[in-house]
């Protein structure tokens, strides 16, 4: 049976000779596995398709319980991603993070929407692009990050104030002596996401470090190309 799929590829590995297996993100069967035949070969035609960052509309055969990739069409290779080393980790940290939330079967429409729209903003250095992201994709892994009102008292944090990881919530210092400690910038970030103001660097640098703990706290694993990529920017 042959069918195709909007994917993304999360990343590849060699296999054989000539050969490679890619993680895809499909938006209708979640994560999913898939050869490529021959592409390791230098005149492969479907060697771009066997690249993390690829972005194309696959055709697979699905046979036996296995996904060979027999075509595809590309939609974007992100190579001004690939053309710089802080771009590279940054869309990495994106991959990393979906191939961590995603699920085979799982319906992730949703998730590939926001990766692909998270490449193309950091592409175009947009500075909130991976914050976006792994905001969506936490909340898409049913752990949503708020940046309302205390939920003890009802106002808004200002100044020193508190995460909760349990909750996903920024609360007032004096609420509460649980949770870690958080800067008015990264809670700025976070309104900024929701259109309300404007964020700083240092706080979206903030903001990214909040949400990788967070990510670690509730998914499991750290993202190691978001480390990376806070470790580039601080050099």
């Amino acid at each position: 049976m042959e069918y195709k799929a909007e994917a993304l590829v999360l990343r590849a590995a060699d296999y054989g000779e000539y050969d490679k297996i890619v993680t895809l993100l499909t938006a209708e069967r979640g994560k999913i596995a898939a050869s490529l035949k021959g592409v390791r070969k230098s005149a492969a035609k479907l060697r771009f398709a066997a690249q993390p960052f690829c972005f194309a509309e696959f055709v697979l055969a699905a046979r036996g319980g296995r996904n060979t990739v027999t075509s595809a069409a590309l939609h974007d290779g992100f190579y001004a991603i690939r053309e710089d080393v802080i771009r590279y980790y940054a869309g990495a940290a994106a991959l990393s993070a979906c191939d961590k939330i995603a699920l085979e079967g799982m319906p992730s429409g949703r998730l590939l929407v926001s990766a692909v729209t998270a490449l193309e903003g950091i592409a175009q250095d947009e500075p909130l692009a991976l914050v976006r992201f792994l905001w969506e994709a936490l909340a898409f892994a049913g752990y949503p990050v708020s940046a309302g009102a205390c939920p003890v008292c009802g106002r808004r944090p200002a100044g020193r104030m508190r995460f909760d990881f349990a909750g996903g919530c920024f609360l007032c210092e004096g609420c509460s002596a649980e949770g870690a400690l958080a800067s008015e910038r990264t809670y700025r970030v976070f309104r900024a996401l929701g259109g309300e103001g404007e964020a700083d660097a240092d706080g979206i640098v903030r903001a990214l470090r909040l949400l990788g703990a967070y990510f670690s706290y509730q998914v499991g694993g750290e993202i190691a190309e978001l480390s990376e990529y806070l470790r580039l920017l601080r050099a």
